[in-house]
């Protein structure tokens, strides 16, 4: 397992483990928190990558009329209300299920992207 999915699951573990020592007065405190830690996250691999494609000739960069940037852009905006209702509504595991699947859909979205470019010839 990577280092960083280990980080994840302890920093998942221990905000369930605070919401169970605490109750349920603190829920949107803990979600706040972990939602915090992972935005974090989330930011430092989007620098990482966009250091990697700016650096690397040869790459296809990301533009604004690429379908796939209109899925994560979609998915970003969509996401904030969205995680308010699953948040609501179910609590942390709602939450959870929600960004699973907005990150399903990235992955799908970021994979047909990958396959249409191979079939144009565009990666090498």
């Amino acid at each position: 397992m990577d280092l960083r999915k280990d980080d994840l699951a302890r920093d998942l573990d221990a905000a369930l483990q605070t919401r169970k020592e605490l109750g349920k007065e603190y829920e949107a405190e803990i979600v706040d928190s972990f939602l915090a830690r992972l935005d974090a996250r989330l930011d430092a691999r989007v620098e990482q990558r966009v250091a990697e494609r700016l650096g690397s000739p040869g790459t296809p960069q990301r533009r604004p009329g690429n379908p796939q940037f209109k899925v994560q852009v979609l998915s970003l905006v969509m996401g904030i209300p969205l995680s308010a209702i699953a948040a609501e509504s179910s609590g942390l595991l709602g939450l959870i299920v929600c960004w699973a699947g907005i990150v399903g859909i990235n992955v799908s979205s970021a994979r047909s992207g990958r396959s249409r470019e191979r079939n144009r010839g565009g990666w090498e």
